[in-house]
């Protein structure tokens, strides 16, 4: 599988990603290796990763607790902390090996120790795979409000290898799924009709694209100002419904991509009452949807409580939300203006 080449990095698969971060630690004579892991990657993913790696240099494993409810600058500053004790400096590299919150984390914490130090991202969920790993973004949660805190910051590289898939449970694979829906429904239908049908899908491939796709947007659009904002289709309420389920004492949390074909469905109809989309086409995405995640039952009572969270959603701007909706498959407008009315229409139109 050929390498990606991203604005400052490559993107390299399967095995002979592994000769490739061995070069870029030989080349760079880095100090220290640093390998950010949760409980879950330090179990399963860990072995699988560690006989890899051939250098000499000194490494040290830094583990944190898994889930999103440690993305925070708590979790960060722990990091930093044994970061120093373990004496590292200016040359050392941290590896971030986990899904979505390890890579997010990982590469803010290397961003701003010591004013940067390089880092390298080893995905190991479908949705690290296929969105966190690659472009750019690093951050934290602010309290439940979904990555307030970050900056732009690339990867020495990002190594992607499946093998890592068969560590993680059905659900998780299914949460990587949305964002290869999202992928699917703003940019290259064929995506989301392959995952409709569901024949013998190649999950291989399924990947590739998805990094391809996401990688040709950033470089159009880096610090998203018009074309990246696509990658935000059903996650303006999406994110909204996570947080509120995320800080819900009474209930279960929803897994990023949960939350986000939840997201979908609502901006579907959204888009169906503010820019014609086809009537059709809601009950097609909200079939697939639903035929991959079990229902979400929304409260009404709690509408009003998901209404201000959208308040802060971290694309606002004057106190506006805006949204990333679609006229058809492959054919967006970003920055849409939707009144409150028609927001909780769309929750209603997925409760139904």
């Amino acid at each position: 599988m050929k390498t990606i080449q991203a604005v400052s990095y490559p993107v390299h698969f399967q095995e002979e990603s592994y000769t490739e971060l061995n070069n870029l630690i030989n080349k760079n004579n880095y100090s220290t290796i640093f390998i950010l892991v949760d409980e879950n990657t330090f179990e399963h993913c860990y072995p699988k990763f560690i006989p890899f790696l051939d250098t000499n240099k000194t490494i040290e494993l830094i583990e944190i607790e898994s889930g999103e409810i440690n993305k925070n600058l708590e979790t960060c500053i722990g990091v930093w902390n044994a970061i120093t004790e373990l004496g590292g400096d200016r040359k050392s590299l941290l590896i971030t090996l986990g899904g979505g919150v390890i890579t997010d984390l990982g590469g803010f914490v290397a961003s701003c120790f010591k004013r940067g130090i390089d880092f390298v991202n080893i995905p190991t969920t479908l949705l690290s795979m296929v969105d966190a790993s690659v472009g750019g973004k690093t951050g934290v949660d602010l309290g439940v409000l979904k990555n307030q805190i970050g900056l732009f910051a690339n990867p020495q590289m990002v190594l992607v290898d499946h093998q890592y898939l068969e560590t993680v449970s059905e659900r998780e694979i299914k949460s990587g799924t949305a964002e290869i829906l999202k992928y699917g429904l703003t940019y290259d239908v064929n995506l989301f009709h392959q995952i409709k049908n569901n024949k013998e899908l190649d999950i291989s491939d399924l990947i590739f694209r998805s990094v391809e796709i996401k990688n040709e947007v950033v470089l159009q659009d880096p610090k998203e100002q018009n074309l990246r904002k696509i990658l935000n289709f059903g996650h303006t309420l999406g994110h909204a419904i996570e947080s509120f389920y995320l800080e819900s004492e009474d209930k279960e949390n929803l897994t990023h991509g949960e939350a986000i074909a939840i997201g979908m469905v609502c901006e579907c109809y959204l888009s169906h009452k503010l820019l014609n989309f086809p009537v059709d086409k809601i009950h097609e995405v909200k079939g697939v949807v639903l035929s991959i995640y079990d229902k979400t039952n929304l409260l009404k009572e709690d509408f009003s409580a998901i209404m201000d969270l959208l308040k802060h959603d971290k694309k606002n701007v004057n106190g506006q939300v805006n949204f990333v909706l679609l006229n058809d498959f492959e054919d967006f407008k970003i920055d849409c203006k939707v009144p409150e009315d028609l927001i909780v229409e769309s929750l209603e139109f997925y409760n139904e």
